[in-house]
């Protein structure tokens, strides 16, 4: 027995075919507890934020990594939090527990569960896009095909496997970085203002699902 279900799914073949897409904030890097404070400041500010973490990569088996970057956000700046230097507590932990930021992260089960390796948090306020997004039968759970429904761009992640514990941070890595939380941000902003007909989109399709 078969079942037919519409959703909205873009082809690979066709993300890596669009423009790429480039961060038109500013970038404040933050690395010490007093401009942890300050940023904590200003974020509080914001009523919805974006959200992302990045870990220095292992190519050893058997090898994890703590976090090394927080990044948080807003409409025009994101703030990237050095946490292989803030550690997760102070203003990274308050943060993390303000139930009055809404902040917008995707697949953030996969983030909190590697910051709890360095300590203990109670995350509230957090949205998963993953989830989110099925409500607008989008059936893709990568932000970069969930923004290039959205929004006809492509998220570079050639950045990805860097060194995210290095001493500086080089300009590509801040904007890649800076990138994946503001546009987790720009997709729910999009999709709560119900800016976003699924049934209009040009990657509407059937699948077919077998039940027994």
């Amino acid at each position: 027995m078969t079942d037919t279900r519409t959703v909205v799914s873009i082809p690979k073949d066709l993300v890596a075919e669009m423009p790429l897409v480039t961060y038109p904030g500013c970038i404040t890097i933050v690395d010490t507890p007093e401009l942890a404070d300050k940023a904590l400041d200003e974020i509080l500010s914001c009523s919805v934020v974006g959200f992302d973490t990045e870990t220095k990569p292992a190519f050893r088996k058997g090898k994890t990594n703590n976090v090394a970057l927080m990044q948080v956000s807003g409409e025009d700046r994101c703030w990237l939090f050095r946490v292989n230097r803030l550690g997760v507590d102070g203003a990274v932990k308050r943060f993390l527990e303000n139930d009055a930021i809404l902040k917008v992260g995707l697949s953030i089960k996969d983030d909190f569960f590697v910051m709890h390796r360095s300590a203990e948090f109670e995350p509230k306020g957090f949205v998963d896009l993953q989830s989110y997004v099925k409500e607008f039968k989008i059936a893709d759970a990568s932000l970069q095909r969930i923004f290039a429904i959205l929004f006809g761009k492509r998220i570079s992640k050639g950045q990805r496997l860097s060194n995210w514990e290095a001493d500086s941070l080089t300009e590509a890595q801040q904007h890649y970085a800076a990138i994946d939380a503001w546009a987790c941000l720009r997709i729910y902003n999009l999709l709560s203002a119900g800016e976003f007909d699924p049934m209009s989109s040009p990657y509407l399709t059937e699948i077919i699902e077998n039940k027994e």
